[in-house]
């Protein structure tokens, strides 16, 4: 195998920090867009249709096509009042991923804010771990920041992949992305489980005493 360069894995966990990067900065947002939309959901009435139908547009919303569409819409230079407002390239796919964590966040707020009408913070809890498992989708959804050449960790493997001469280089390479994503996104689904049992267990003893 074609030796790889020494810079690859701190490079690679670099960029690794930049998914994260990106999936906080999405779920953030999404927090508060999708809070708002569970609100005017459970008000009803025009509120509650509009904030439905705005919900399901956000989470049929191809990442690819709203990244693109940013890109776009939004010119590099342009600035408001003089102060620049394009994004940057993390801010632009983090903004992309915004419909996905939003509708997320509407679709299981509302559960969660009924628990809490019905006196029971435990089973409200249970949001946790579901914001949890979203938080790993948009880390794994931020590596589409490759194809506009954020440097992200996907990234970072297909720039040294174009430096590898065989494919079976190429595939060894991928495969050792592929371990450090694996890796790392398994051991949080795994927290996260735990988490959820943990607090199912809560909420059940509490309901029983």
């Amino acid at each position: 195998m074609n030796k790889i360069s020494p810079d690859f894995v701190p490079q690679l966990l670099a960029g690794m920090v930049v998914n994260f990067e990106i999936a906080a900065i999405a779920l953030l947002i999404g927090l508060a867009v999708g809070g708002l939309l569970t609100l005017a959901k459970l008000a009803g009435g025009v509120r509650g249709a509009v904030a439905t139908t705005l919900i399901g547009l956000m989470r049929a919303a191809p990442t690819f096509v709203v990244m693109f569409f940013l890109l776009n819409i939004i010119p590099s230079d342009a600035t408001l009042f003089g102060v620049p407002v394009a994004p940057s390239g993390i801010m632009t796919v983090a903004l992309s991923l915004v419909p996905y964590a939003a509708a997320y966040v509407a679709d299981n707020g509302g559960e969660a804010l009924r628990q809490l009408r019905d006196g029971s913070p435990l089973g409200a809890l249970l949001f946790l771990p579901n914001v949890t498992r979203a938080f790993f989708v948009l880390v794994m959804s931020s590596s589409a920041g490759a194809a506009i050449g954020v440097p992200e960790g996907i990234a970072v493997i297909l720039r040294e992949a174009e430096l590898m001469p065989t494919l079976g280089d190429k595939m060894v390479l991928f495969a050792i992305g592929i371990l450090c994503f694996g890796i790392t996104l398994q051991a949080g689904f795994a927290l996260m489980r735990l988490l959820q049992r943990h607090l199912g267990r809560l909420a059940l003893r509490t309901r029983e005493g």
